[in-house]
């Protein structure tokens, strides 16, 4: 029997650095009606690297003579940067026949060291995440149903974007208000497509923000933010405007901010002279009435 799907999940290993281990797998999530789960080897089979593959969920319990044709990639997800993730991407009959498997990967894909590293991005707050892009382009023998559960996160196609069920309709909104979008952003690679939607949401819900609550930092990241979207071929004149506006309104709000201080303090500084004059003229007035007074015979007299 033969059933074409396609969909794209992501797998987030918590505290990856201190598992103890050896191997663990994802729960399973279904595609074309078909049960299948992510595993990996996080301190890597016998080598120094992190062991990945995926694997039909429950291919003990299936049928002789099932198989199921799949064309999948498997990427570390780079959190800090949407231009260095690493993927691998296979065609592979899974099955138990010869020269088949139920289950697929490359031992040594992914570099331990490099995903340790300090600055490499694989790994933040002691968080892997792992994409998977996986289409099933041809099934023969039992199929299965089950429910997705709460480490696989599911993405929808919107426009050639994958975006999260939460965003679709954002996303929607934003390619038909504005189509001519991506007009000129030809990257066909699904995870690059992916980081440069998800960019372009983050700006958006940056620059939603007050420009009270706003640094300049933020602006300034906001506009490099934008800048690397325009060069990648994205029309944003119309958020680019936005973003003027909210610097020019801050730079307003510092300066204003900024003279009122001043205002205030030569303001504090004359009622602190006024203080001093009234005093002083207190003064002066007491010494005016004493010389004003009569002198007296009294002690004299």
């Amino acid at each position: 029997m033969g059933e074409h799907s396609r969909k794209k999940i992501t797998w987030t290993i918590k505290n990856f650095s201190s598992l103890q281990r050896e191997k663990l797998c994802s729960d399973p999530f279904v595609v074309a009606r078909c049960k299948w789960r992510l595993c990996a080897y996080p301190k890597g089979n016998n080598v120094d690297y992190l062991f990945l593959f995926l694997e039909v969920a429950d291919h003990h319990s299936l049928p002789c003579g099932w198989r199921r044709n799949v064309q999948y990639s498997l990427s570390i997800v780079n959190q800090n940067t949407i231009k260095h993730s690493r993927q691998n991407d296979e065609q592979k009959w899974f099955g138990e026949v010869r020269e088949e498997s139920p289950r697929w990967g490359r031992v040594s894909m992914f570099s331990l060291n490099e995903i340790h590293a300090k600055e490499s991005g694989y790994l933040v707050n002691g968080e892997l995440k792992i994409a998977a892009e996986i289409e099933v382009i041809e099934v023969l023998g039992k199929l299965d149903i089950t429910e997705e559960t709460s480490t696989i996160i599911e993405t929808i196609d919107v426009n050639g974007f994958q975006v999260l069920p939460s965003q679709m309709e954002l996303v929607s909104h934003l390619l038909e208000r504005h189509p001519e979008i991506a007009s000129d952003f030809s990257t066909k690679n699904s995870n690059l497509r992916t980081g440069y939607m998800s960019l372009l949401l983050s700006l958006i819900e940056t620059l939603r923000q007050s420009h009270h609550e706003l640094s300049k930092t933020d602006l300034a990241e906001a506009d490099a933010a934008l800048g690397s979207m325009t060069n990648a071929g994205f029309k944003l004149d119309w958020l680019e405007k936005k973003l003027d506006e909210m610097a020019e309104k801050k730079e307003k709000e510092e300066a204003g901010e900024i003279r009122v201080q001043e205002i205030e303090e030569e303001l504090k500084d004359l009622k602190q002279k006024c203080s001093d004059l009234e005093a002083q003229l207190e003064k002066e007035k007491l010494e005016l009435s004493a010389a004003k007074a009569p002198i007296s015979f009294d002690d004299v007299m």
